[in-house]
């Protein structure tokens, strides 16, 4: 099949490689020229596992190619818009990029096409993108709704694999031609494949991720009391997790969710519902808490120095909001930092991937520098701070750590070190609902 992908961000570029892997003609549409030219020549603008080698090779088989002129797109049978939608000023979805293109195909479509938001979308979008499409064309037409469910990091096998596919569709020829499209990727198992109508099927990924958003939150929670009783949260987790009901995923306590969907989700979720007189008080609470979370670690640091950071240096890892991407959206890094700095702190990073994206973005902060590797961060440094579980964090140099460190001081918010580990080399340790170890 040819098709279409509008906007090459992790959805776009994913989606588009992985249908080109299918065998599909796929040729993907971005108005960002530099960004362009360098995929052009074979470069991934992202970091993703599994990605630049099924990238390079569909490039070098000519199933996948990319340009800045969306009529470039108009010949494919599908065409996916893989466009920003980021909070506007009320916290409600954005929509005037999904829409701007959907008005410009009404001008540049020849004959029957299925236009596909595949971003996440506040429900009546699909009504929305058909209205802006059919003013300006007498070509028939069907839009559907198509949410992803890639995880940063994973987004590879969650594509090839899906564990479902959700098509939105009130049009049987466009559900047959999306069928045909998903086939073979649910081949073992096309119960995984759920058509429903455009409202549901846009709903469902609001669903989902406000769902999992409520479980980091309420472990969150159960960490503080945690802390605040005694108990071990790990246990807690356990304990709950095994409960079939429950399931085991989402329930490790940490610095708070971020990342491009969960805060940018569950925002627009909540601003739908009071746009439509609805009190969704459990979401509303959900984002409370997530805010309160990302200051739990620097009011650990502020606590432990009485109130006085300035002048202090602290060795941090982890810059992005979770371990195997570079994304540093709405990262509890970056809350920790801020908070830090503002105090008058000194912070010595280092990230396996995300270290460029942030050079990038928080330049300005003279107070904020980065390091070659995670013990060259740890040089001098008054304590360690962990944000992110890269899997190199893990299993460190203990020995190597202290020798470092002005002081054997660490706060760990991904919990990653076993407390009597940490006990018998002599650290202090702060970690998210366990007993601190002096």
């Amino acid at each position: 099949m040819k098709i279409a992908v509008v906007g090459t961000g992790y959805v776009g570029l994913v989606t588009g490689t992985c249908f080109a892997e299918m065998g599909n003609e796929v040729v993907c549409v971005d108005i960002d020229q530099q960004k362009v030219k360098q995929m052009k020549a074979g470069k991934i603008p992202i970091y993703e596992p599994g990605l630049e080698d099924l990238f390079k090779h569909n490039i070098k088989e000519n199933r996948l190619s990319f340009t800045t002129q969306l009529r470039d797109a108009v010949e494919a049978e599908v065409i996916f818009l893989a466009l920003p939608t980021p909070p506007g000023g009320d916290g409600s979805a954005d929509l005037s990029f999904i829409l701007g293109v959907a008005e410009e195909l009404g001008l540049l479509l020849q004959g029957y096409t299925v236009i596909v938001d595949k971003s996440t979308v506040p429900v009546g979008t699909a009504k929305k993108v058909y209205e802006a499409i059919a003013k300006n064309t007498k070509h028939e037409f069907d839009v559907v709704s198509n949410p992803e469910f890639l995880r940063e990091g994973q987004a590879v096998m969650d594509f090839m694999k899906p564990e479902r596919v959700v098509i939105g569709a009130s049009s049987e020829r466009a559900e047959e031609l999306m069928r045909k499209l998903y086939g073979p990727f649910v081949r073992k198992g096309f119960d995984r494949l759920i058509v429903t109508d455009e409202p549901s099927a846009e709903l469902i990924k609001y669903a989902a991720n406000a769902f999992l958003a409520t479980k980091i939150s309420f472990m969150n929670q159960i960490s503080g009391l945690c802390e605040r009783v005694g108990a071990d949260v790990n246990m807690v987790r356990k304990g709950i997790g095994t409960d079939s009901r429950i399931g085991d995923q989402f329930l490790y306590p940490g610095p708070g969710y971020g990342g491009s969907c969960f805060p940018k989700d569950v925002l627009a979720l909540s601003q739908t519902a009071h746009a439509h007189d609805y009190d969704f008080g459990i979401i509303d609470a959900v984002m409370a808490a997530n805010d309160y979370q990302k200051q739990v670690i620097p009011h650990k640091v502020l606590e432990y120095y009485k109130g006085s950071i300035e002048g202090r240096t602290f060795a941090l890892w982890g810059l992005a909001f979770k371990d195997n991407t570079d994304d540093i959206r709405e990262s509890p890094a970056l809350a920790m930092i801020e908070t830090l700095t503002k105090n008058g702190a000194k912070i010595v990073a280092f990230d396996p991937q995300a270290m460029e994206n942030v050079k990038r973005h928080h330049a300005d902060n003279k107070l904020l520098s980065f390091a070659t590797s995670e013990y060259d961060a740890l040089d001098g440094a008054d304590a360690l701070i962990i944000a992110t579980n890269w899997r190199e964090f893990f299993a460190p140099d203990f020995v190597r750590m202290k020798k470092l460190l002005k002081a054997p001081v660490i706060f760990d918010g991904r919990n990653l070190y076993d407390l009597d580990i940490m006990k018998v080399h002599g650290f202090r340790y702060e970690s998210i609902g366990r007993k601190t170890i002096n």
